[in-house]
């Protein structure tokens, strides 16, 4: 993991002693937006929009997700980086399909040749003005729920009006102890540090089980967007985090109704197709090497998200 300092590619670490020990994730450098009125500068159309993903990074995955629920997919193309991240950064299997670049951060330069930053994924590209509308997932996903409705026909909302202020306070909650509570045990470099996020990673899991064995999903009796957000976590978390993160008090197959919500949300249609357990090990256990020096993938585990979910109707 490196990252661009005026234009230039430097392979360096996250720096966690001016943290003391803590990891802290830098905000996204792009937040521009689609929007579907008149006189916006970034208007939505078909074909217009490039998406670079990798399948191992929950951040992109909520946007291939996004992308195939709102019916997307014949809209807006995608890249798919390698799942090995090392002293280049992202880096492409072939050659990508717009300026014939090889690593993600030729991309960021692309749109800003003096970028400062990391060079993260999700991307989303503008064809048009050559330049990136954002790097920031949790509003690309919020621009694919509502502003293609008109291109596309499809009006379902996972940020409904009723309900958006209990989706932001999941959000608010799970971010910081769950989607990003696994990288700051992972990515800890002392004891205290782990510990505490740690601590409040099980602590968030056992308020999420709870809520979920009297509710069906997060926010009301119909999935949003707090629940794809989670999902993405819960997903890698076995295969992942109990390991290679230190997460291991306890597995998502070891909660009653977390397990049962997964399996649930896995097996909503197109859902499994955006998921990739190959891609998810191979970039953890083999790019992350000052944590697994070894670069060895294991083999396991073996997931259970395919039977019956088992959830109760009447949730």
């Amino acid at each position: 993991m490196g990252k661009l300092v005026e234009g230039v590619w430097h392979d360096v670490w996250y720096d966690t002693k001016s943290n003391g020990g803590k990891f802290v994730r830098e905000d996204a450098g792009f937040r521009h937006w689609i929007e579907n009125k008149a006189g916006a500068q970034f208007q939505p159309e078909s074909g217009r929009y490039h998406l670079y993903v990798s399948l191992a990074c929950p951040w992109a995955h909520r946007t291939l997700i996004f992308r195939e629920l709102k019916d997307l997919t014949d809209h807006i193309d995608v890249t798919v980086v390698c799942p090995d991240m090392m002293s280049g950064g992202w880096k492409m299997g072939l050659p990508e399909p717009l300026f014939g670049h090889t690593y993600m951060h030729q991309i960021y330069t692309q749109a800003k040749p003096d970028y400062t930053g990391r060079v993260t994924v999700p991307v989303l590209w503008d064809k048009k003005t050559n330049t990136i509308v954002s790097n920031e997932s949790s509003e690309i996903i919020r621009m694919f729920n509502s502003e293609f409705n008109d291109l596309t026909g499809n009006t379902d909302d996972y940020y409904p009006m009723a309900l958006t202020k209990k989706i932001d306070e999941w959000n608010d909650y799970i971010y910081p102890n769950i989607n990003n509570g696994v990288y700051k045990c992972g990515f800890a470099t002392t004891q205290d540090a782990y510990e505490e996020a740690y601590d409040a990673l099980f602590e968030a899991l056992d308020k999420v089980d709870a809520h979920l064995s009297e509710h069906r999903y997060l926010a009301g009796s119909e999935i949003t967007e707090a629940d794809w957000r989670l999902f993405t976590t819960l997903v890698r978390f076995d295969a992942v985090y109990v390991g290679h993160f230190k997460c291991n008090k306890q597995r998502i197959s070891d909660y009653v109704h977390i397990q049962g919500y997964l399996k649930e949300l896995y097996q909503v249609k197109g859902i499994k197709e955006t998921t990739d357990f190959y891609h998810i090990k191979r970039h953890y256990y083999y790019s992350h090497t000052g944590i697994n020096p070894t670069q060895v993938v294991p083999k396991g585990p073996e997931l259970d998200l395919d039977s019956d979910h088992g959830r109760s109707c009447c949730l």
